[in-house]
């Protein structure tokens, strides 16, 4: 069915609290450095709207200067001269505003992207240092958001909304003053109409756009029936449901149709508020004016500085309303970006480099009495009471159906969860006791879907050990056998693997992990279901290579397809988080009525149905 494209409700932020204005103001934290430069373009700001104040009264002045009251007094020389006078100080005026202009926001600018990027940085590092507990509660695309629109959100306010709403503040307090000084009468008629207008076409005007807003988000829906039918066409004449796709059709159209026509009304009738309402107030200012300029009561300069201040505050007024929704917009994001940067982060060494490694394991391992819930899942328990021991150089291998808890004893080796009951030992101490970092340096992966990254195939090698040589590289191809395939591409070891290693083969991805792992040079190995993809080809290469990479390492295995274990020291069968049956592979297969010995007919019988 049509997938539903919901109006997105940030765009209409609920009104800002105490507790978010006193959580967001902490972003101001990241501004300190540079405090004095962000003042410097508050001052630049201000001298900026005090340019912008000066220049109605100015043009009003210059007006009067040519009036038949000042040709009644002065010579015609002494008028030019007045002419010339205020003409040459407007220049001046936007000549300077231009100056302060271009500084204020040049100062902004620079803050404000010094501080994005203190806040860039410490965001991912923040979000690099979480422990898995916390992503399996967040989907990537969401904590993807939050470094780039939300960010991109606060880059907006501080060098644009924050500065001119500020600015828009400024024009509003000192125009309503200059009006004052102007004529008290038409400042008080002026600030009776048009604040009050300008506010009303403000809402007004943001109701129209939520209406639009839900129209496009109805031609969407419409246009992902259309996507989805014809992607889907066969099956829809399959099904002879044409009938029923065009029902479909017709029936978000007609929705389209009556939204469009709702917002088409809307519409006409802002389009008649702005005439009537916010123009109709202006020409009834304008008419007082005149009647007061027609009694003596004003001049026409003083008309014009009158005219060109309202419609500053007019303007700022309205303005101003955008500004605090996208400041309301800015606090959200903030919220957000502080969720981040307030989650406990792993005790993880962001200084590590690996030619500085202290811990080296001998590669003892021991579960003892291992209980396990996941923290988003804590009524289901995986684990239950599960252990066994792993001497340095032992090949233990994990087998059972899917969901018994074989890649959550991975999970545990690698500490990327802690147990719920029980310990997991390495050589004999507990690894709560040992130095994150330094733990997992000693560890390596070999997963079942490899992820590249979108670099060289050096690069993606290099992984296991940053800073490694060429030499150190080619070597642990090799080693993975890795190597001949490699020098086949034009840039050998160069050559760009792309989005997830998609210009590679399962095989060949398969043995960069391998390289990787081999370069890493880990005291304990863990390999999750590492051939279970793989063509025989591959799959014989790739076993070879783990053969090597297994020599002299403890490795825990887990394992889809039992013939690659057979030779394992110890076999560990699982099953709903315990462990039913442990031995060799000659132990296990004597009894006939475990769960080992039937997993290996399965097995057998289904290679025998594909010869």
């Amino acid at each position: 069915m049509a997938r539903r494209n919901d109006t997105n409700e940030e765009d209409f932020k609920t009104p800002l609290t105490k507790e978010k204005l006193s959580r967001s103001l902490r972003i101001f934290r990241y501004l300190k450095p540079y405090k004095y430069t962000f003042a410097l373009g508050i001052m630049f700001l201000m001298l900026t709207s005090a340019t912008a104040l000066v220049f109605p009264w100015l043009m009003g002045s210059l007006i009067d200067a040519s009036s038949p009251e000042e040709m009644e007094k002065l010579t015609k020389e002494q008028i030019l001269d007045n002419i010339n006078t205020f003409g040459l100080i407007l220049l001046l005026v936007f000549s300077l505003q231009a100056v302060f202009s271009y500084f204020r926001i040049r100062l902004f600018v620079n803050v404000t992207e010094r501080m994005l990027t203190a806040i860039r940085q410490e965001s991912y590092s923040r979000l690099i240092s979480l422990p898995m507990s916390f992503y399996s509660s967040r989907r990537v695309g969401e904590l993807n958001s939050r470094l780039s629109s939300d960010i991109s959100q606060l880059q907006d306010t501080f060098t644009t909304t924050m500065a001119e709403f500020l600015r828009q503040l400024i024009l509003i307090i000192g125009g309503i003053i200059f009006l004052a000084i102007t004529s008290i009468k038409l400042a008080l008629i002026m600030l009776a109409i048009i604040p009050v207008l300008a506010v009303a076409a403000v809402f007004f005007g943001r109701f129209i756009r939520r209406m639009s807003k839900q129209v496009s988000d109805s031609v969407a829906e419409s246009n992902t029936i259309v996507e989805e039918t014809l992607q889907g066409i066969a099956s829809v004449k399959a099904f002879a449901n044409e009938a029923f796709e065009i029902g479909r059709y017709k029936k978000s159209t007609n929705r389209v149709l009556g939204l469009a026509l709702k917002n088409g009304n809307y519409r006409g009738a802002f389009a008649s508020f702005i005439i009537l309402g916010l123009f109709g107030g202006i020409i009834f200012i304008v008419w007082y004016a005149s009647r007061m300029l027609a009694n003596d009561d004003l001049t026409t300069g003083e008309l014009i500085k009158f005219i060109l201040y309202t419609m500053f505050v007019g303007a700022s007024i309205g303005g101003i309303a955008e500004m605090y929704a996208q400041i309301q917009k800015a606090v959200g994001s903030t919220e957000r970006i502080m969720d981040i940067l307030d989650e406990p982060a792993e005790p993880i060494d962001l200084h590590y480099a690996p030619s500085e490694q202290t811990l080296h394991l001998k590669g003892d391992i021991e579960l003892a009495e291992v209980g396990f819930s996941y923290p988003s899942r804590k009524e289901i328990t995986v684990l239950n009471g599960i252990s066994f021991k792993a001497a340095k150089g032992e090949r233990i291998a994990i087998v059972g159906p899917s969901g018994a808890g074989k890649s959550t004893i991975i999970q545990l080796l690698q500490r990327f969860y802690s147990p719920d009951e029980g310990s997991v030992l390495f050589d004999g101490k507990n690894a709560l006791e040992y130095d994150l970092t330094g733990l997992r340096s000693n560890i390596a992966i070999v997963p079942q879907d490899v992820l590249l990254f979108g670099g060289s195939i050096k690069e993606n090698i290099a992984y296991g050990k940053p800073g490694a040589t060429d030499e150190e590289i080619v070597e642990a191809a090799k080693k993975a056998n890795a190597h001949n395939f490699i020098i086949t591409f034009p840039e050998q070891y160069d050559t760009l693997v792309g989005d997830r290693g998609i210009q590679l083969s399962g095989g060949q991805r398969q043995r960069i992990a391998i390289a990787r792992a081999v370069l890493k040079n880990p005291a304990i190995l863990l390999l999750d279901e590492a051939t279970s993809s793989l063509d025989s080809e591959s799959e014989r290469l790739v076993q070879d290579a783990l053969e090597k990479l297994m020599e002299g390492r403890t490795s825990v295995i887990i394992a889809h397809r039992l013939s690659t274990i057979r030779d394992a020291d110890k076999i560990l069968v699982v099953e709903k988080g315990k462990i039913i049956e442990s031995g060799s592979h000659d132990e296990l297969i004597k009894n006939t009525e475990g769960l080992y010995y039937n997993l290996s007919k399965l097995q057998f019988e289904f290679s025998d149905s594909e010869r």
